[in-house]
């Protein structure tokens, strides 16, 4: 069984998938119109009542079938991938394997995270008992992107099926086969309802979820385009979460194991092509190992094969963007010691390693989301942690030290930050994922993220009735004078020596 999917227009408008790497047409999509997407929201609200009705080891169970089903049909899902995104075997392989852990963790841990707990009632109202717990929202949109087109809209939609929502689903116009192969398979295993639908076309595709009453709005993409959907959803009051870009730092302090960080400098700025949100596009190295690990950087990227390690820049736009960083990093006195104004071709980009790049050049304050670096030597890690922390984005942050990355990890205005390996935090289920700044707000993934998709409910019930009762017009005299002497007696004595 297939997932449901809006019914088609009269006259259905369509859009072709391409591979970037060939062009060649690997599938064709409607280009849903805002009427079959408020058709998919209203089915959606239904379904997100049958949902929740289920429980916590209900979903659980279908969520643990979903799961089962994605594995056994890895290769498939592979191939989905490598064809809308040119991406190698392997990298398509990894965002999946992370994935699945996820859809696991949040099974298997949303009913002790978000179920009914007890909390104090306070000693003034003693007599009553207090209770919180987390239900779903109703319906989530969630509006994911193209460069990791598995692992991270299923970072918002794992999490809000977990907690009781129903799904609405819109992907990326250049990824929307891997969305459909998503959903499709959840039907497979939840064939009574359309909890989890899919919806395909561009940016008023979009636009039109955002404005369809949904409950809540997931994004991943540009700061740009979340500061657009954050204002649209303001018009109705709907809350989102933005996991917008980054331009995130790595650090390598002078006791630092130098082959490790080179290697995880390298792999976290050429691996994807450079698009990753959480790639690392700043270097700050410290200048008793600077020029050791620069060597070690250049001989890695030399190993470094577009095409073979990494696919092709999946969004065509973004070449204009790689190469004037490139451009504009040079002219200012920069130098490319791979790479470099030739970098960028019609498809790929060369690696490109540069140094001496001046702190206020485009490639190092704005997003380049692509297969470039830059390296610049500080003289200590109070330097390299103010430089890393000079920029409007705040997502993910990774430091090389033997003794002192915690001590500096905690200084970095970031979301998230990784020691001694690169993007270590993104693996773990446990852990939230989100930035702060122009790289958004919101958490998905662990706790917070099952939070995120759910509403606490506050219960208060009395017990037995109080001899002190405050909420009554019978209040008398002499009961507000017992409560004076009380609480003076428990909070009056702060401050005094």
């Amino acid at each position: 069984m297939t997932a449901v999917e809006p019914k088609p227009a009269v006259t259905q408008d369509t859009f072709d998938s391409l591979n970037p790497g060939t062009d060649e047409v690997v599938g064709t999509y409607p280009v849903h119109s805002a009427e079959q997407v408020q058709q998919a929201v209203d089915q959606a609200k239904a379904a997100a009542s049958w949902w929740a009705s289920l429980g916590f080891d209900g979903r659980a169970e279908r969520l643990r079938r979903w799961n089962a089903a994605i594995t056994r049909r890895m290769s498939e899902l592979i191939d989905v991938v490598c064809q809308e995104t040119g991406k190698p075997y392997g990298d398509a392989q990894l965002e999946i394997v992370l994935a699945i852990e996820h859809i696991a963790w949040a099974g298997r841990h949303a009913g002790k995270i978000l179920g009914r707990k007890r909390r104090s009632s306070g000693l003034l109202l003693s007599n009553h008992t207090a209770t919180v717990e987390y239900l779903p929202l109703g319906v989530v949109g969630v509006i994911g992107p193209w460069n990791y087109p598995v692992y991270t809209p299923l970072g918002s939609i794992t999490y809000a099926l977990a907690a009781g929502n129903a799904v609405v689903f819109k992907p990326s116009e250049y990824t929307p086969g891997v969305g459909k192969w998503l959903a499709d398979t959840f039907a497979d295993v939840v064939p009574e309802q359309p909890v989890f639908q899919l919806i395909t076309g561009f940016g008023a595709t979009g636009a039109a979820l955002v404005g369809a009453g949904v409950n809540k709005i997931a994004f991943t993409g540009s700061t740009a385009t979340g500061k657009k959907i954050m204002a649209a959803a303001a018009e109705t009051l709907t809350p989102v979460v933005i996991e917008a870009g980054g331009k995130d730092a790595l650090l390598v302090d002078d006791d630092a194991d130098v082959d490790a960080a080179a290697d995880a400098a390298v792999w976290g700025a050429f691996s994807n092509s450079g698009q990753t949100c959480i790639g690392v596009e700043r270097v700050y190295v410290h200048e008793r190992v600077y020029d050791s690990f620069v060597d070690k950087v250049v001989a890695l990227t030399g190993k470094v094969k577009p095409g073979t390690q990494y696919g092709p820049m999946t969004m065509p736009s973004q070449l204009d963007v790689v190469r004037r960083h490139i451009a504009d990093a040079l002219a200012k006195g920069g130098r490319a010691l791979t790479g470099g104004k030739d970098a960028v071709g019609d498809r790929f980009v060369e690696p490109t390693v540069l140094v001496d790049v001046p702190e206020d050049s485009e490639a190092v304050r704005e997003e380049t989301f692509g297969p470039t670096m830059t390296v610049a030597k500080v003289k200590d890690m109070d330097e390299a942690v103010d430089k890393a922390n000079a920029t409007t984005y705040g997502l993910g942050s990774t430091v090389f030290s033997k003794h002192n990355g915690p001590r500096i990890a905690e200084r970095l205005r970031s979301g998230m930050t990784s020691i001694n390996a690169p993007f270590s935090f993104a693996g773990m289920a446990s852990l939230p994922f989100g930035g702060v700044g122009d790289s958004g707000f919101g958490r998905i993934h662990g706790p917070e993220g099952l939070r995120e998709f759910s509403r606490p409910k506050a219960v208060a019930r009395q017990r037995f009735s109080a001899p002190i009762n405050l909420t009554t017009f019978s209040r008398t005299e002499k009961t507000e004078k017992l409560v004076q002497r009380l609480v003076t007696a428990l909070h009056g004595r702060g401050g005094k020596r």
